[in-house]
């Protein structure tokens, strides 16, 4: 059987790059069409796409429709850290194919992703009792940021508000507010306007660019 041909679609050059590493290994299994940074269309048929989340809108909003609306993707799998229920189904009203937990060991994620190109529909969370995995790559890892430090941190960069964040992340105000302290004591800053700073000279800026196999192209 040939390859699964996938796209792997973020704002951020560095979280697609992340999730190519990750699949490396699985070569026989996939072949990376594209990797998408700051848009939402392939230049190519693909016969999966690969929605991470991070920083960017939720499996219920538009964004997630259009990818499904596609016609040159085959299916669309949401891979993301929130699991409710509610969203879960929004997803896949909008048309996704598979809603994965950003919490699975790559061979989950694998496994995950071969059954949807077989045609079942797939949500996977993390297995009861099972340790969270840290895959992938994101902005400020480096620098010692959590995934959801980084995430916010993000957003902050993009001018969002508290309650713009915690409406895109579905969390609370107050965890919200917990992940910018912790953040802010990680890179050493004390407010807002020095932490948009840093992150605007540390590549928390979205990226505009795609990239297919040996071509890099600015957006």
């Amino acid at each position: 059987m040939p390859p699964i041909r996938i796209a792997l679609i973020n704002d951020y050059e560095v979280v697609v790059r992340g999730l190519a590493s990750m699949l490396d290994g699985y070569r026989d299994a996939f072949e990376i069409a594209e990797l998408d940074a700051g848009t939402r269309r392939v230049r190519e048929p693909v016969d999966l796409a690969l929605y991470d989340t991070f920083a960017a809108t939720a499996g219920d909003r538009p964004e997630v429709r259009a990818l499904t609306s596609d016609p040159l993707i085959g299916k669309v799998i949401v891979y993301s850290w929130d699991l409710s229920e509610s969203l879960v189904a929004d997803a896949l009203t909008n048309g996704a194919a598979g809603y994965v937990s950003k919490g699975l060991a790559a061979h989950d994620l694998v496994a995950a992703m071969i059954s949807v190109h077989r045609g079942e529909r797939v949500v996977h969370p993390i297995p009861a009792g099972a340790l969270t995995a840290v895959v992938g790559d994101w902005p400020g890892r480096q620098e010692g940021l959590s995934q959801r430090e980084s995430e916010v941190l993000a957003l902050i960069t993009q001018g969002l508000s508290n309650a713009d964040i915690a409406e895109r992340t579905r969390l609370s105000i107050n965890s919200i507010k917990s992940y910018i302290r912790t953040c802010y004591r990680r890179i050493g800053v004390t407010n807002r306007s020095n932490a948009i700073l840093w992150g605007v000279e540390h590549g928390f800026r979205p990226d505009r660019l795609r990239v297919r196999p040996g071509i890099t192209e600015p957006r």
